[in-house]
């Protein structure tokens, strides 16, 4: 049966170096969800791969068409994120299980759609862990560092939300946490 695991924290959480460890250690064979962006492409990273680059008109096109299961303007930074529909049909067609690694409000949207999704909250011990991580990246400004941090504080407080709360102090814990979770979410399909 297919199903829908969500795995979203605020920015600094580890969410992209949890998943890449997923992808290879889960104990349920999962595909990752390429979300869509508006933002510009980054050193190194691969249309189709690490997302499908969208103009803001073809995002707003495709959005107007219902084919997003979720979508949002994400750190009032001016881009737009989501996940298209067709994503989850990839990973159904090929007998997984999807993963999503979503902003928190793109979460709650999944979550609304589909309650019997696997939700997963990744944290950092404290919030000034999440300011080192941002900080340790150089990859934004000092304004949109402060946003990030601002909307780390909000999104804690709906951690209560998810099905799961998993601290990332310990790599290899934390993923090893959430092989657990799927294991016996498994046994439930």
């Amino acid at each position: 049966m297919h199903r829908i695991v969500v795995l979203s924290g605020p920015s600094g959480s580890g969410k992209t170096t949890i998943v890449k460890r997923l992808l290879a250690e889960s104990p349920i064979p999962l595909r990752m969800s390429v979300s869509a962006t508006t933002r510009p492409m980054r050193v190194g990273e691969e249309n189709g791969r690490d997302y499908y680059f969208l103009s803001p008109e073809e995002f707003e096109s495709r959005r107007v068409a219902g084919e997003f299961l979720e979508y949002a303007e994400v750190h009032k930074s001016g881009y737009w994120y989501g996940t298209l529909v067709s994503e989850m049909g990839r990973a159904h067609s090929e007998g997984k299980w999807s993963l999503l690694e979503v902003d928190v409000q793109g979460a709650m949207s999944v979550m609304e759609r589909f309650p019997d999704a696997i939700s997963i909250f990744l944290m950092t011990p404290d919030v000034q862990e999440y300011e080192r991580r941002l900080r340790s990246r150089g990859t934004e400004s000092e304004a949109i560092l402060q946003r990030r941090l601002q909307t780390a504080i909000e999104e804690l407080k709906l951690a209560d939300s998810y099905r799961y709360r998993v601290v990332n102090d310990n790599l290899d814990h934390a993923v090893s946490e959430i092989c657990r979770v799927l294991a016996a979410e498994a046994k439930h399909v």
